[in-house]
């Protein structure tokens, strides 16, 4: 039996602090992601892999027990312990990108996955956004005025080395993704507007040169020019998943009516948001942006009542990654952005992408609670 005196501490610390609300949406999120995949799935595992329909169902099951294990476990720790463990997290998972070159697996053209050992193939990038963000908010919380803006440049050279191996992989979305919410970071810490523009054209323009210039980066020049160019014929698959998007209309054809997930590759991660759309129709898309509406305002309305700029900064970057990567799927299935291979935060299938969004709402969690200043 569990002591009493645990109970109660876990009660009066944990449960009665919690923002019940995130956590309702968390895991409606993520109850939602069964459903689709059970949905999505179950026919991809009888045609393709001959084996039980419920093949992927049953190892999402896992990696949702898994990451919400995970969740809780980031949501209870106290706050210096989950900055060291972040530290130490950044530090191996960061080896393992760089590993990723040179052992790493690769799938279809793309070298991404690390499978090593005892542990399953996974993808070292989705689980350290989460450390990204905490080192990044560490670099700007330096409070020195003297060095006020050596903070920028140190917090830049901490993800440049993170963007270059992402962009070699190549792995555009995660890539851009990154810079995003560095660049959403920087622009919150209070920087000069100006310097913030010189900054951010300094940056853009030298990302152009090498993608001009270097053929090493041809292939983001190609996927711009596939999606601007319709008749390409490199658009199979967001083609498929326009049309699924239109066929669905706004209340779907019904549970099991799609034909998506059995024309394209990977619809139960990187095209869900088209899957859900055709069978449950565009309601259920306005639902589910709702809910990530939902989940930034509670977090943001929690910054504003924070003093610690540290886990503001931390807070803040959580959530707009999350949030960030919800658009950039979005923008993908309705085809106004290139396909990136972006997987949708808590309803995708993947391990390496819900274990990663569990460890950034364990952390959201963790310093929303009532107790946190």
């Amino acid at each position: 039996m569990l002591d009493n005196k645990f109970l109660n501490n876990f009660y009066f610390y944990w449960w009665r602090n919690l923002d019940k609300p995130i956590l309702i949406i968390i895991l409606l999120l993520f109850t939602l992601g069964l459903l689709f995949s059970l949905l999505s799935t179950s026919l991809v595992a009888s045609d393709r892999l001959n084996t039980n329909n419920y093949f992927f169902f049953l190892k999402h099951c896992i990696f949702i027990l898994l990451g919400i294990s995970t969740m809780f476990f980031f949501s209870i720790l106290e706050k210096n312990k989950l900055f060291i463990l972040s530290y130490l997290f950044f530090l191996i998972f960061l080896i393992c990108l760089i590993l990723v070159p040179f052992i790493g697996t690769e799938v279809k053209g793309s070298k991404r996955w690390l499978d090593v050992f005892f542990l399953p193939r996974f993808q070292p990038i989705e689980i350290l956004k989460p450390f990204i963000i905490v080192i990044i908010a560490t670099s700007l919380s330096f409070e020195n005025k003297s060095y006020q803006y050596i903070k920028y440049i140190v917090s830049f050279l901490l993800i440049l080395p993170i963007i270059t191996l992402l962009a070699a992989q190549p792995d555009i979305g995660q890539t851009i993704l990154i810079f995003l919410t560095w660049l959403s970071l920087i622009f919150i810490s209070g920087i000069n507007l100006y310097l913030f523009f010189i900054f951010f054209s300094f940056i853009f323009f030298s990302v152009m040169s090498l993608v001009i210039f270097i053929p090493k980066f041809e292939y983001i020049l190609v996927r711009i020019s596939s999606f601007l160019n319709p008749t390409s014929g490199n658009n199979y698959q967001s083609e498929k998943a326009s049309e699924a998007i239109i066929s669905g209309g706004f209340f779907g054809k019904g549970i099991g009516e799609g034909v998506l997930k059995n024309k394209v590759p990977e619809a139960h991660t990187d095209y869900i948001v088209s899957v859900i759309s055709e069978e449950f129709g565009a309601v259920m898309i306005f639902f589910i942006l709702l809910m990530f509406l939902i989940f930034l305002y509670k977090t943001f309305k929690k910054i504003s009542y924070l003093k610690n700029e540290k886990i503001k900064f931390i807070l803040f970057g959580c959530s707009i990654i999350i949030f960030f990567q919800f658009l950039v799927h979005l923008g993908v299935n309705i085809r106004i952005l290139p396909t990136t291979g972006m997987t949708l935060p808590f309803l995708s299938y993947g391990g390496s992408s819900i274990i990663g969004s569990s460890i950034l709402a364990g952390i959201i969690l963790n310093f929303t609670k009532k107790n946190i200043s």
